[in-house]
């Protein structure tokens, strides 16, 4: 179930939700992202960022600054970058529950970052409604809403350079 639910997010349909995290008080946000295979998209309150799985572009809004990395660079995102997860770095347990499916997540032996994490599916489309992550000593829970499957286009996942061009631009490519 978890699986199917996995390729529906970040399949080659792709897919568009609306998140709202709030890691202990240290960073707040909420925005929409969108994924197609390893492409992605994300806008929230101070960045919007595109991955057209060659290059990441970031926006700093207040700063008026683009910052450019390798799509798959750990460097582009601080906080992002440190929930990478690897599906068979982790074994699964499923809970029926009024509220939707409650699928659990525990890391294997010797796997780093995400320690533990919960998701509830809702029972209908089996959409994500949230999901509570242990990393480290820590726990937090993403709020998922507006899920939307398939119509994505690539071209959404495209730096439109001409809407910035009065940003300043720092390369950080390897």
């Amino acid at each position: 179930m978890f699986n199917e639910t996995f390729k529906m997010i970040y399949g080659d349909q792709g897919s568009q939700l609306h998140y709202k995290v709030n890691i202990i008080g240290i960073y707040k946000t909420e925005g929409t992202i969108w994924t197609k295979g390893k492409k992605s998209k994300f806008v929230d309150e101070k960045y919007i960022a595109w991955n057209d799985d060659v290059t990441y572009y970031r926006l700093e809004r207040k700063k008026n600054r683009v910052v450019i990395y390798d799509a798959h660079s750990d460097e582009r995102d601080k906080y992002a970058t440190k929930f990478k997860f690897d599906p068979d770095n982790y074994t699964y347990s499923i809970k029926d529950s009024k509220e939707g499916y409650y699928i659990t997540l525990k890391a294997k032996k010797g796997v780093r970052g995400i320690k533990e994490a919960r998701c509830l599916l809702d029972k209908k489309h089996r959409y994500p409604v949230s999901v509570r992550i242990k990393l480290g000593i820590f726990h937090t829970t993403i709020k998922i809403s507006n899920v939307k499957i398939g119509g994505i286009s690539d071209d959404l996942f495209q730096f439109p350079q001409d809407s910035y061009k009065e940003c300043e631009y720092v390369d950080k490519r390897g």
